[in-house]
């Protein structure tokens, strides 16, 4: 008896996978190539239609301190190549390094014209001999033509301006608080603080505790030497406890300290 078989099935060839770069659409990728050159020599054109030569400077500001001229001058000094070439981050650090001028904001007005909006600086405090302080504690002219007489006096080593600023807003609104109004704050050479009031009366803080010394001060004798600031020449806070009084005239007062103390540094 013949088993039935089943008819033998031929294999089929398999044809290879294609490649990589068979697989791309190069008439896509010619149309895109070809669209982007197209952008791209446009944008050149459109720029070289538009780099214009700088005519012209335009300036807002209130000028106070700074003149026009100033300005105009450290623009000419960068201001190269056309007004779509032309560098505005270097103009603005150019126009800031001017004295006076605390922020500038440059940008391009078509077809020939640079905007320059200038700030000033504000004088906040004298420094030493003849710089002024910002607002900020920062020391932005060291030899200044003019200093305002009626600014405030801080003194200090060099690199110390935002020390001294710092412990002259912190001190200020609370003294004025109790009726005193603070004029200077000086640190000296061995790191000894000191502060002057109105009249010329002066505040001892030494060099160690001084916030906690500055506050005892608020805290205990202001209420006393608001009452008598024409008649006293310092106060010593650099005591333990309490502190010590030198008065114009003769006679002299100590409050809270023994007769035998000394103050601390």
């Amino acid at each position: 008896m013949k088993l039935p078989f089943g008819k033998k099935q031929r294999k089929q060839a398999t044809r290879p996978e294609p490649r990589w770069w068979e697989r791309l659409d190069w008439s896509a990728i010619g149309t895109t190539a070809a669209i982007v050159a197209g952008c791209a020599v446009v944008a050149l054109l459109l720029i070289f239609a538009l780099d214009r030569p700088v005519r012209r400077v335009l300036l807002e500001g209130t000028f106070q301190r700074v003149s026009p001229p100033e300005i105009e001058s450290a623009v000419a000094q960068v201001a190269q190549g056309g007004l779509a070439s032309v560098d505005l981050e270097r103009i603005r650090k150019r126009v800031e390094s001017t004295d006076w001028v605390d922020s500038a904001v440059v940008t391009r007005v078509w077809p020939d014209a640079i905007r320059v909006v200038v700030n000033e600086e504000v004088a906040a405090a004298r420094w030493n001999d003849a710089g002024l302080l910002n607002a900020r504690g920062e020391l932005f002219i060291r030899n200044a033509r003019y200093v305002p007489p009626e600014l405030p006096l801080l003194e200090g080593p060099e690199g110390s301006e935002s020390q001294v600023a710092q412990l002259y807003i912190d001190a200020q609104g609370r003294l004025l608080e109790s009726g005193l109004r603070l004029t200077g704050v000086r640190l000296d050479d061995r790191g000894a603080w000191e502060l002057e009031l109105a009249d010329g009366l002066q505040v001892r803080l030494g060099r160690q505790d001084v916030k906690e010394r500055l506050e005892r001060f608020i805290r205990l004798a202001s209420p006393t030497v608001a009452k008598r600031v024409a008649e006293i020449k310092y106060v010593d806070m650099r005591y333990t406890n309490g502190f010590s009084v030198g008065w114009n005239a003769r006679s002299a007062l100590a409050v809270a300290p023994r007769e035998d103390a000394t103050p601390d540094a």
